[in-house]
């Protein structure tokens, strides 16, 4: 298997005032390509920073990230915004939706931001909201939308640049469980069916359980 994230001895300190506070200490995680993987702990285990730093939205105190061979301390700001905008997609637990745009709206914004043509995306927005199940919905604004599917234009969103990579912070931890389950199996699928690489931090082992590798983090350790 060809490993695509890739955390090699990695530590992250923050500082409050004189006091410095290891969140994450000796970390060595490698996920390969088409992998479901949870990682799961504690709250204030240091799972989302984790995810943060795989994903190039945090920087470690020391150690390193590779993304597909490729070590993120080695490309300047513009290179990782690239990296971020077309190689990763992220979910998380807050939707994150535009309240006045459309759901088209919402899902095309990767798109716009990368200073591409929306007209030459048609078909792919047309097959993402296909699989999400919004077809329907394609015109309504977030307040006209459950969270359900509010989260579901998210991952639409996260999907439209056809990322290799998706990272999700508690993507269901602000549903009912039945919108949940539905948000699992649609990750489930994507994994399954698009071979997408899919990292979630979930403090679930019913969220977990969709997934096919789950990593432990207590303390700031992988255990």
């Amino acid at each position: 298997m060809i490993p695509i994230i890739e955390a090699l001895d990695l530590y992250k300190t923050y500082k409050l005032g004189n006091i410095d506070i290891e969140v994450l200490k000796e970390i060595n995680v490698t996920i390969h390509e088409g992998e479901f993987v949870s990682i799961m702990g504690p709250s204030g285990s240091g799972k989302s920073t984790l995810l943060y730093l795989m994903g190039g939205l945090d920087k470690p105190t020391s150690g390193s990230i590779k993304i597909a061979g490729k070590e993120l301390a080695t490309m300047n700001d513009k290179a990782q915004s690239i990296m971020r905008r077309r190689n990763i997609g992220f979910v998380f637990q807050f939707y994150n939706l535009i309240p006045n745009l459309d759901v088209e709206e919402n899902i095309m914004l990767p798109i716009l931001l990368d200073g591409k043509k929306i007209k030459n995306y048609k078909k792919e927005l047309d097959e993402i909201l296909e699989i999400v199940g919004l077809s329907d919905r394609r015109r309504h604004t977030p307040r006209e939308l459950s969270g359900g599917q509010q989260q579901r234009v998210a991952i639409a969103r996260a999907l439209i640049n056809q990322p290799d990579i998706i990272l999700a912070d508690e993507p269901i931890g602000n549903l009912d469980s039945k919108s949940g389950t539905e948000i699992m199996e649609l990750f489930q699928r994507i994994n399954q069916e698009k071979g997408k690489t899919i990292v979630q931090v979930t403090h679930s082992a019913e969220s977990a359980a969709y997934s096919r590798r789950t990593i432990h983090v207590k303390d700031g350790r992988v255990s």
